[in-house]
């Protein structure tokens, strides 16, 4: 099995690539964006050494059937998906904020409420709220989207006074994320899942809002089993989870954060196969299909195949 770790493509009428902490972003000539979902895998803001197989295919796919099922609340940026771990779209400008929605105090809303804050991105949290308990209504949280380190969390108010997103943008992209978030968790509750937390990222063209990147996946979201939950909660049980909170806790054991000094634990096979396997489980319980592996002997190939054939009849 072939992981996809880094690409160094030249395609036709290319003008610059972008490479993220997950994913490599080419640009066709301000048009397009080619996007390729590697197999990298990240954790506290840290890509890690070794790539998970199959792991770029399962959030692209999942992506795209969440970007579909969301395009009749606002349009997507999505023009195909050429090849299992490939996006291509419209080239947007994005806005310079992710919109982090939580249905439930868990992550990082709970570490903060935990040290004693009752307010996090300007949004009040009620008193009295346990781990995992569902807020009476989802809170907005946003962040900043830096281009290297860590995002930080940003109020509406000092979003508004930077001149980050214009007063009329942002009221729009709130709608939005709170209907997106609404569609996702009916879409979860059919799986037997909660939709706990997720976040957005948002672009516009020509005037027009368009939903960006991916949505959904277990990158960027949490969910918690349905099944069971209300009992954990009782019992003050931890959730059990579906999302990579399973990587987080395997480099916490090992003394991993992210944190200066600090090195990431050895990634044997053993522990890069049960990863995959762990994604591909994420996929057939979020989607309800079975997971169809792409052939991985020759990945680069394929995908740059794919990628040109692409380019070349559109």
């Amino acid at each position: 099995m072939e992981a996809i770790t880094e690409t160094k493509f030249n395609f036709p009428k290319q003008k610059s690539f972008y490479k993220g902490k997950v994913r490599d972003v080419y640009n066709i000539e301000d048009k397009q964006l080619v996007m390729i979902v590697s197999d990298r895998i990240s954790a506290f803001d840290v890509v890690l050494p070794k790539g998970i197989p199959y792991k770029g295919q399962v959030l692209n796919q999942i992506a795209a059937k969440f970007l579909k099922a969301t395009e009749d609340i606002l349009p997507n940026w999505v023009i195909a998906v050429p090849d299992p771990m490939v996006t291509v779209g419209l080239f947007c400008e994005p806005f310079k904020v992710e919109m982090v929605i939580r249905g439930y105090l868990s992550g990082h809303a709970w570490r903060e409420y935990k040290s004693g804050k009752r307010i996090l991105c300007g949004v009040t949290m009620p008193e009295g709220m346990k781990e995992n308990d569902k807020f009476p209504e989802p809170i907005i949280t946003p962040t900043t989207k830096a281009s290297v380190g860590h995002d930080e969390d940003i109020s509406k108010e000092e979003i508004l006074k930077q001149g980050l997103v214009s007063k009329e943008d942002y009221e729009q992209l709130e709608k939005y994320t709170a209907a997106i978030f609404q569609r996702g968790t009916e879409m979860a509750e059919k799986m037997g899942l909660i939709l706990v937390d997720t976040k957005y990222e948002f672009g516009k063209k020509d005037g027009v809002i368009y939903l960006i990147d991916e949505i959904h996946t277990p990158d960027s979201s949490r969910y918690f089993y349905m099944e069971g939950y209300a009992e954990r909660q009782a019992r003050g049980d931890a959730q059990k989870q579906l999302s990579k909170e399973f990587v987080r806790e395997w480099l916490m054991e090992n003394g991993f954060q992210g944190k200066d000094g600090q090195s990431v634990p050895e990634m044997t096979p053993e522990i890069i196969s049960s990863i995959s396997e762990r994604y591909i489980e994420l996929y057939e319980n979020i989607v309800g299909e079975k997971f169809i592996k792409a052939d991985a002997t020759n990945v680069m190939e394929r995908t740059e195949k794919n990628i040109l054939n692409f380019l070349d009849n559109n």
